[in-house]
């Protein structure tokens, strides 16, 4: 008997134990997995139930539909992209092959939701009729709209700036964080995705089409990020603006490495104005080492690098600055030209630019201004948000925007389009090395805002391989400007 009661006593323990595990790991996949199954991009009820709603539209800021759904037949749809590449990265693509990104991805939940009692009851309200409110409930149902803060002008002008150049351009308003422009180049046919891929995942496209270059490129900014180094040269020490320095037009350190100048170009007695408008790196070099890389690293990481700055409707890259020790004035002082392993996005040098433009504080980058329903009645409108208000000092960024306007002015020869515009800007030539050890051919970057009293546009554009931020960059630059601030 007492054989009998520890036999059924091991077969209980068993059995309580296997349900015990039964029970846990149906738990682990509801609660720890189940997220991620149930988004994932080959979930085919996922799919099906995306399907039983016609996807809502997405609209530019003035209510012009950029996106186009189609019924083919009961559990099927089709998704048009109105303007075909012109918005191609900002939108993303959705695909059941392939999977959703860019805002389709990021504002899913939305455009696959169907505000059904909203709708009647505001039908019920507008009408003072019960049956009227409900009549339609078996009328198709189509997802709610997302209203972004694109301009189509500035994104036109932007797309036919750029041409077949490789690059990026994104557009902000300085001071409510709105993306009004967003191009990366090169684009694809949105109408033959499948082509698109099967090209990135056998090698054939050596471009990165698919790659959003404007939030996840990232890049060395080279000069233009003189221009964080310059306010925390001014903040470090508030009487360097009547410093005189001598460039020689190289630095060199104990172990025998160089820092030269832009084509080793000597400029003499330079003061910190006329420094940043000839882009020395030979001051910026030198005041880099005398700040050190603390100093530095806690100015840029105000700006943004070295974290996800958050953006609605998008992901953005996080750009990075190093840490690096006291003794290695090399690196120091190449980071502080935005060379070393300082690298950016377009988007973060875009944020420095409107960050500056708007006294100081950083508003959050985001790509939708509101929700609607299928009618167009707003259901939520996404605020502007202050991310920092004190990233530098009112006073230091006034004194910013004078180097910038300064050194714009006195190039409107080389970059017409910037006439009228009372814009200031920031050159910048990026090397960086190749696979094989040998040096690239230099990125181009130019930042820019304007007008510099009553900032409406901060730019950033960056175009790879240009050699240097005057030419292309720049005239890039000008038109986008000029387009916002004058409307040609």
């Amino acid at each position: 008997m007492n054989d009998l009661a520890k036999s059924i006593r091991n077969v209980m323990v068993i059995f309580l134990f296997c349900f015990i595990a039964l029970i846990s790991y149906i738990a682990y996949f509801q609660v720890f997995k189940g997220p991620d199954i149930a988004n994932d991009s080959g979930n085919k009820r996922l799919w099906a139930r995306r399907n039983e709603i016609l996807r809502g539209t997405i609209y530019d800021k003035d209510g012009n539909p950029l996106t186009n759904s189609i019924r083919v037949d009961k559990f099927n749809q089709s998704r048009e992209y109105v303007y075909g590449d012109l918005y191609v990265h900002a939108l993303g693509y959705i695909d059941e092959r392939f999977g959703i990104t860019g805002l389709e991805e990021e504002y899913d939940n939305e455009l696959s939701k169907y505000s059904s009692f909203s709708n009647g009851i505001r039908s019920l309200l507008k009408n003072f009729d019960l049956k009227k409110a409900f009549e339609n409930r078996d009328e198709e149902k189509i997802g709610n709209g997302i209203v972004t803060t694109l301009d189509y002008n500035l994104q036109k002008v932007a797309y036919d700036a750029m041409g077949d150049l490789k690059g990026a351009v994104v557009a902000l308003n300085p001071k409510t964080g709105e993306v009004l422009a967003m191009v990366s180049k090169p684009t694809y046919d949105p109408t033959n995705l499948e082509q698109t891929i099967e090209d990135a995942n056998t090698g054939v496209d050596t471009e990165s089409k698919l790659l959003n270059r404007t939030i996840n490129g990232l890049y060395p900014p080279g000069s233009v990020f003189k221009t964080i180094t310059l306010a925390a040269a001014l903040e470090n020490d508030p009487s360097i603006t009547g410093r005189t320095f001598n460039d020689t037009g190289k630095i060199t350190f104990d172990d025998g490495t160089e820092l030269n100048n832009y084509m080793k170009q000597a400029h003499g007695n330079l003061d910190l104005q006329m420094a940043y408008r000839v882009s020395s790196n030979v001051v910026f070099g030198t005041l880099s080492m005398e700040m050190g890389n603390e100093k530095l690293k806690e100015v840029s990481e105000r700006f943004g690098f070295n974290s996800r700055v958050p953006g609605i409707g998008m992901s953005i890259s996080e750009s990075r600055f190093p840490s690096l020790k006291d003794y290695e004035l090399g690196n120091i002082a190449q980071s502080g030209i935005g060379q070393a392993s300082v690298l950016s996005s377009p988007m973060q040098m875009a944020i420095v630019a409107a960050t500056v433009a708007n006294d100081g504080v950083l508003m959050e980058p985001k790509l939708v201004n509101k929700i609607v329903d299928k009618d167009g009645n707003t259901i939520k409108e996404i605020q502007n948000k202050t991310l920092q208000s004190n990233v530098i000092s009112k006073e230091i960024a006034n004194t910013i925007k004078d180097y910038m306007g300064y050194l714009v002015s006195n190039n409107i020869y080389r970059w017409p389009a910037f006439e009228g515009t009372n814009a200031g800007g920031k050159t910048g030539t990026a090397d960086y090395m190749l696979d094989d050890g040998s040096e690239g051919v230099p990125h181009g970057w130019f930042i820019s805002a304007a007008p510099l009293d009553d900032p409406k546009i901060a730019v950033a554009v960056i175009v790879e391989q240009g050699e240097n931020g005057a030419g292309s960059a720049a005239d890039i630059a000008s038109k986008v400007v000029r387009a916002a601030v004058l409307g040609e």
